[in-house]
Formats: C-alpha cells, structure tokens, sequence
C-alpha cells in the first residue's frame, strides 16, 4: 500500500520588503521613511514622459534616479535639479519599473490632498504612466497598472484609486482626460 504524494503548495510571495517580485527593479534615492502607523490606503496615477510628448527614452529612470543629463534638451532646464521618485513607472508598452520599496515613501505628490488629508505621499503608492497628460493610454498600459494595482491592494489596505490631478487641482492635470478610469475600477 503507498500513499499518494502530497502536494506541498508554495505560496507566490508578490512583494519582498515593499518590492514587487514583477517589476524591473531600480533604486531610487528620492524617498524617505513613511509616518510611524501609516496605513497605506491610497494609489496616485500620474502621467510623465521625458522630454513630454517623447516615449521610449531611459529619461525618466534618469529622473527617478538623480541621472538626467539637464542639458540634454531644452525642456530639462524647467525641471533641473529637480529631485522625485515614484513607486512604479509603467511604459507605453506594458513594461513595470519600481524605484521606491511600496513601504518608504517614494516623493510624486508633491503638496497634496485627499479626502481631506493632506500629505498624500505619507500614505500613497505612486505610480506614473508614460504619456502626455491628457491624452490616451496603451492597452499594455492599462493591463500593467490593474494587475499591479490588485497587487497592492491584496498586500495592503488600499481603499482608494485616484489621478494627481484630483489630489492637487489646479496645480497638476495629470494622467487628464483620455485616462479611462472605467475601465481601471471595472477591472479592480
């Protein structure tokens, strides 16, 4: 009489001290320690891209990294010395960079507010699209950011999805008008 082999289960294990196994990793140095207590309840969807309306370049790794060549286009000068970060970046073709551990508090929101609480870097994960604010987004996109998202929130107690043009109207219209936040809260 033998037994049948049991099956040993492994659970995925989807983030390693704040980092999401699927992502390509990069360090950021622009971030700093989150609140003791926080409660990371909130995701900020911004738009970037570097010179704006340019895709496919490495100059937002750059950027998040304190690398940029300021002098390698006029735009640069607006934006020199300029130090951010943000948790994730997800490129027009789907592809997901971390630069900031989900439990630091990576630096994209900048003076901000939600729900009435201000701070929103003290408790969000930032996470920028590469596109031009207002203007459409790709597929691959869209797919990166919900899986990412549904990531989070079964990690973390995330209650709300929100654009930085809603956390600070008036200073910011990022991702804009063409970002189809239906098709994000139907997938999530």
């Amino acid at each position: 009489m033998h037994h049948a082999e049991q099956k040993q289960e492994i659970p995925l294990v989807l983030f390693d001290k704040g980092w999401y196994r699927f992502a390509r990793h990069l360090a950021s140095p622009n971030f700093g320690a989150r609140p003791a207590g926080t409660q990371i309840s909130l995701v900020v969807i911004h738009s970037i891209s570097l010179p704006p309306g340019q895709f496919g370049g490495d100059e937002v790794q750059q950027l998040f990294t304190n690398t940029l060549d300021w002098n390698a286009h006029p735009y640069f000068e607006q934006i020199r010395d300029t130090k951010v970060s943000a948790h994730f970046y997800i490129r027009r073709n789907g592809e997901l960079w971390q630069f900031v551990s989900c439990d630091d508090r990576a630096w994209h929101a900048g003076q901000s507010s939600y729900l009435g609480k201000d701070n929103c870097n003290d408790y969000s994960v930032g996470i920028e699209m590469e596109g031009l604010e207002g203007d459409f987004f790709e597929v691959a996109q869209y797919e990166s950011l919900t899986s990412v998202c549904a990531a989070l929130q079964q990690n973390y107690p995330i209650a709300h999805l929100t654009g930085h043009e809603h956390i600070a109207p008036g200073r910011k219209a990022d991702p804009g008008a063409q970002f189809d936040w239906h098709q994000v809260r139907k997938a999530l």
